[in-house]
């Protein structure tokens, strides 16, 4: 059957519909993208964004080192769904990180970071919660630049996070449980 027969939307000649396009999204020259309950979003953080996340990334790096983990924004896959995540942040283990060309499951980070952009707040605060908690991110913080405060996610289930400290207006320190066991100060975010 051609092709030119299908109905909008019918994809049942495609394989793997899921794979093929995350897949494609890995393929795009000179962009890095994201899909977000199937919506394919451009991500291209601003300088204030990116020294939020530097700043994370100073504070944690000692103790990062310690346990033996790797920093960065790698990407993350939720099998089963649309949805293909680079997180501003992620802490996953050193023997997950090094010669990993793909992506890692939420379920290998022990902490994975987002900080609020105006175009995307809602999905980190709402949609990527929900979704890092339901596919078993251990530790989510999302940095709420828009409302200036700092929230801790924990204890992932089905339903979302079971534990949850802040809202934390910036300047007020963010307690990092295990393994970190670290304030982090928000002060300059």
């Amino acid at each position: 059957m051609s092709t030119a027969h299908l109905g909008p939307g019918d994809y049942s000649h495609v394989p793997n519909p899921e794979q093929a396009l995350k897949y494609a999204i890995r393929h795009i020259a000179g962009e890095r993208v994201e899909i977000v309950e199937g919506v394919i979003t451009p991500v291209s953080p601003s300088w204030e964004h990116e020294n939020t996340v530097d700043l994370i990334r100073l504070q944690i790096g000692p103790r990062q080192r310690e346990l033996g983990l790797r920093s960065g924004s790698g990407n993350l896959d939720l099998p089963g769904t649309e949805n293909f995540y680079i997180p501003d942040l992620a802490l996953v283990p050193v023997k997950l990180a090094v010669n990993n060309p793909g992506a890692l499951l939420p379920d290998q980070t022990v902490l994975v970071v987002e900080v609020t952009s105006p175009s995307n707040a809602d999905t980190d605060r709402i949609v990527k919660r929900r979704r890092y908690a339901q596919f078993g991110a251990p530790l989510y913080l999302l940095v709420d630049r828009q409302e200036r405060a700092c929230t801790l996610f924990s204890q992932p289930g089905a339903l979302g996070y079971t534990r949850v400290e802040g809202p934390h207006p910036f300047g007020v320190p963010v307690r990092l449980p295990e393994p970190f066991e670290l304030d982090l100060e928000t002060g300059e975010f």
